[in-house]
């Protein structure tokens, strides 16, 4: 046997064991939990808070998103039919345009996250008070959401106090990252609140102006928002979360034009989130168990 000493190490001293070093304790933006697998993890801690969208992914029946894939594949393969005819008779073409035909739904995600993107550019923007990239109002697919955007933002009179937040509660064990906090004087008019109200805000691309596209899921995520017992700040620094009225307003954007929807997300709706949690949990649990018994 080999011992530290005939390895060329120096023993420890007697009675004292020898301990592995402490991480050193996170600063600035570091401090700020990120998300990981369904989860949130805060730094510098052994905490972990479920992700509000895995949640709501696995607790909330989301019947819409079947229609809306099924109708997405028809119209991708009505659309290239004669190129799909053509792919039929090859199998390696055949194989290529199936997986093609079966992935509309993702692209279509990757198009709305590329949207999202370019409204947060412009949240950023006017919330350090800088110029709007020039980018934005060249690209021919997103300059109309971004021109409406900005028309909700001056003929509503938006100040933004804060956007892409980290926020969580610990006494329920959930965290996320809200799309955005803002006071608008004619909206609190509008919902009899003072004109110094702070509202949860969020903003969906999908759908159809006045049809479909905003969906009560919506009023549940950004009543867990509302609800939460701290957020953090951009340097890192953890701040108790600031009251929102009950109403948050959900930004429908369209190349067409803008709807801004106020949903319910007061305490009401927070407890059918509460719900929807503890559903999401009994998901988990039963795959979890499901795989240790196979």
């Amino acid at each position: 046997m080999t011992t530290v000493a005939q390895a060329g190490a120096q023993s420890p001293a007697a009675g004292r064991s020898r301990k592995k070093a402490a991480a050193p304790a996170p600063t600035g933006p570091d401090r700020i939990p990120q998300p990981s697998q369904g989860w949130y993890r805060v730094p510098g801690t052994d905490i972990k808070l479920r992700r509000v969208t895995t949640i709501l992914g696995q607790g909330f029946p989301k019947p819409q998103l079947v229609f809306w894939s099924a109708n997405l594949t028809a119209t991708d393969a009505f659309a290239t039919l004669p190129r799909l005819v053509a792919a039929s008779l090859n199998p390696a073409e055949k194989e290529e345009a199936y997986d093609w035909l079966r992935k509309g739904h993702i692209r279509k995600k990757d198009e709305r996250a590329e949207i999202g993107g370019a409204v947060h550019d412009v949240i950023e923007a006017k919330v350090l008070g800088q110029p709007i990239p020039e980018s934005l109002f060249t690209d021919e697919e997103i300059a109309p959401f971004v021109d409406h955007f900005l028309r909700f933002v001056t003929e509503w009179e938006i100040e933004f106090e804060a956007s892409e937040m980290t926020v969580g509660n610990f006494t329920d064990g959930w965290a996320g990252k809200l799309d955005y906090l803002f006071r608008s004087r004619l909206i609190a008019r509008l919902l009899d609140g003072p004109p110094q109200t702070l509202f949860v805000g969020d903003t969906k691309t999908g759908g159809e102006l006045d049809e479909k596209g905003v969906y009560p899921e919506a009023g549940a995520q950004m009543s867990a928002y509302r609800r939460a017992e701290v957020c953090w700040l951009r340097d890192g620094t953890q701040i108790p979360m600031p009251k929102c009225h009950d109403v948050g307003i959900v930004l429908h954007l369209r190349p067409e034009g803008y709807r801004p929807m106020p949903l319910k997300c007061g305490d009401d709706v927070y407890a059918a989130f509460l719900h929807v949690q503890q559903v999401a949990e009994f998901q988990q649990q039963a795959t979890d168990a499901l795989g240790a018994i196979m």
